[in-house]
């Protein structure tokens, strides 16, 4: 049986899909971007400033389920540029304390509303 996880925490989604879905007790994140809450809008500053607002935008859907960054199992990463990896990076890996997720991090032609950076995840209770 599915549940659809559902905050206002976190950006509504822009088309035909849910913020996350619960499985026996795995959750699959859809992609986020650093959309700012409530408003629509790209949160405006750097690329770290971007993965940051991504970050929490994901952690408020986790939150939303019953779960925290420790529960990701695997992520994935879409970067505009991979040039912008190392910051991108750096700010991920700031959310989590110890035994990181599986991840793969992927440059792609171009992501929603030409934001620099989506990330989606998988979590298990």
């Amino acid at each position: 049986m599915k549940e659809i996880i559902r905050t206002t925490d976190a950006p509504a989604p822009i088309g035909p899909y849910n913020q996350a879905i619960k499985v026996n007790g795995t959750l699959y994140v859809s992609g986020n971007v650093g959309f700012v809450p409530g408003t629509g809008k790209l949160i405006e500053g750097s690329v770290a400033d971007e993965a940051h607002q991504v970050m929490k935008n994901l952690g408020a859907v986790l939150k939303a389920a019953g779960m925290t960054y420790a529960h990701i199992v695997k992520t994935s990463i879409f970067l505009k540029d991979m040039n912008d990896f190392a910051e991108v990076n750096g700010v991920y890996g700031s959310y989590f304390e110890t035994d990181f997720p599986a991840r793969e991090t992927v440059q792609v032609a171009r992501l929603p509303a030409d934001v620099n950076v989506e990330i989606s995840v998988i979590a298990v209770e």
